[in-house]
């Protein structure tokens, strides 16, 4: 493999690479959602789907990265994986009945100014994925990026996706199918290259591990495969994303405590049931929450503005400061509440109103439910350089996990 260059200045940077892909025909019983969607419960049942499953390389437990090395070593072995024979750029496509995102999977330049995070990270999850990503030596699920194309690149994968046969065709849901091709030939891969070099991305998901990818490219002063990391690039111009709401959990807060500290730093508006406190905080105007512990639910809006003047930054931007991750970050969790935002107080719920409320009965806790950011809101502050608070933003469709893996000796 040729050297890679220790800084990407130039802009947005992906590189073809031999990808490592299962060789069974039925991939079905294979894949995962992304490492950090997959519940402990959802973890050993994909486990016990198939032997061969991905899950078994991306969460093998806590400290068993070793297990997992040897489990990627003996699958490359026994023929269950394989490298490609000639380095690509693969279009990547998810489809339903309501959708179709399309996208380039390559490895992308790390360490560019052309790639922005949008989001904080917790060390926590940046040591578990460094641990594995170093013992393994692969990355084995790609990071979700967004850039504004429309332009060469994109046509390419609208050309590829449109006249050949692909090499992966499969359903991995009732109603999600998955398909992939190999962009190898050297003037489609130099027209790509030159329409990126134009650009930047934002990262939609995987602010974790491409935190890893920076600190594992640290640990080494040469050039190598540690200077590119897994992703899967999508055009928003022509693939507009989902954002997604992600909710928070906060064990041992009773949702009376919690309620009664509200009322004296928000308007506090009660509902009998969660359907309609969600309808109502559907048209609040932001800041506002909805909390809840799976019966009753309460509104919350219209924060005393004195107060959360006072708790908000003043070196950030006024469009950081009204998101409304913000505002609980900095307000709601520490100040009304006395709450630290970090893993053990605050636990993290993507999508699912019903689980949120539903662990929150369990924990003798309360739910903080969300609506989505903004995406404009999100891809401005990025643009300035201002991260959001961890766990903001779930954009949709994520690549699925196990289509295309990459290792440090074919990458």
């Amino acid at each position: 493999m040729p050297d890679m260059e220790r800084s990407e200045r130039a802009g947005l940077v992906l590189r073809p690479f031999r990808g490592v892909r299962y060789t069974a025909d039925d991939l079905s019983a294979l894949t995962s959602p992304p490492y950090d969607l997959i519940s402990p419960a959802e973890a050993r049942r994909l486990a016990d789907a198939h032997p061969n499953n991905v899950v078994r390389l991306i969460l093998p437990g806590a400290g068993h990265y070793t297990e997992a090395r040897d489990t990627l070593a003996a699958w490359l072995s026994e023929g269950i994986l394989a490298a490609d024979e000639q380095p690509a750029l693969y279009v990547y496509e998810q489809s339903g009945p309501t959708f179709v995102q399309r996208g380039l999977i390559g490895a992308v330049g790390v360490g560019s100014d052309a790639v922005l995070p949008h989001e904080n990270v917790m060390p926590g999850p940046v040591a578990d994925r460094l641990a594995l990503m170093r013992t393994t030596e692969a990355n084995l699920e790609p990071i979700f990026l967004l850039y504004a194309g429309d332009g060469p690149a994109t046509a390419l994968v609208e050309e590829t996706a449109s006249t050949r046969p692909p090499l992966v065709d499969v359903q991995l849901s009732e109603h999600t199918r998955h398909r992939l091709w190999a962009i190898t030939d050297p003037g489609a891969l130099d027209k790509i290259a030159t329409d990126l070099a134009d650009h930047r991305a934002m990262i939609a998901d995987g602010h974790h591990r491409y935190a890893t990818y920076r600190e594992l490219q640290a640990e080494h002063d040469e050039p190598g495969p540690w200077d590119g990391g897994l992703a899967y690039l999508v055009d928003s111009t022509a693939y507009p994303p989902d954002l997604k709401a992600i909710h928070r959990v906060i064990p041992d807060l009773p949702l009376s405590e919690a309620v009664a500290r509200a009322k004296g730093a928000w308007q506090v508006h009660d509902h009998p049931n969660l359907d309609e406190a969600l309808a109502a905080l559907a048209t609040a105007e932001d800041p506002a929450y909805v909390v809840t512990a799976g019966q009753t639910a309460h509104l919350l809006t219209n924060p005393d503005p004195l107060q959360l003047n006072l708790a908000m930054p003043k070196d950030r931007s006024a469009r950081w400061r009204s998101l409304a991750t913000a505002v609980l970050n900095e307000f709601l969790l520490p100040k009304v509440w006395g709450i630290d935002d970090d893993e053990e107080h605050v636990q993290i719920v993507h999508h699912d109103h019903t689980a949120a409320a539903h662990q929150a009965g369990r924990s003798n806790g309360t739910a903080v439910l969300m609506r989505p950011l903004n995406a404009a809101d999100v891809f401005a502050v990025a643009e300035e350089g201002e991260r959001v608070p961890r766990k903001s933003t779930s954009f949709s469709p994520k690549p699925a996990t196990g289509l295309v893996l990459r290792t440090f000796a074919t990458g």
